[in-house]
């Protein structure tokens, strides 16, 4: 069964319901996912990519990232106008 990543939701919401999303972070360079006061705070209202975009990330990148790791990527579309 794939696994669903939603680039419209939060990442605090996106890490809180699928904890491999956090080790995928983290190998793309998004340290700071593993710290729980930065993941309750700024993860809140983060998105993937809004991150991508403040850390100079190619979404693209990451996107194929998650789907390289079995994951079915939806708000492509809209993410790529933020």
């Amino acid at each position: 069964m794939n696994k669903t990543l939603d680039l419209t939701k939060s990442v605090y919401d996106l890490c809180t319901s699928d904890p491999d999303v956090i080790r995928i972070m983290q190998s793309l360079g998004f340290d700071q996912m593993a710290n729980p006061i930065i993941l309750n705070t700024a993860g809140r209202v983060m998105t993937i990519p809004k991150g991508a975009k403040a850390r100079g990330k190619d979404l693209n990148h990451i996107i194929g990232t998650f789907e390289r790791e079995g994951y079915h990527v939806m708000g492509k579309e809209r993410s790529h106008h933020e």
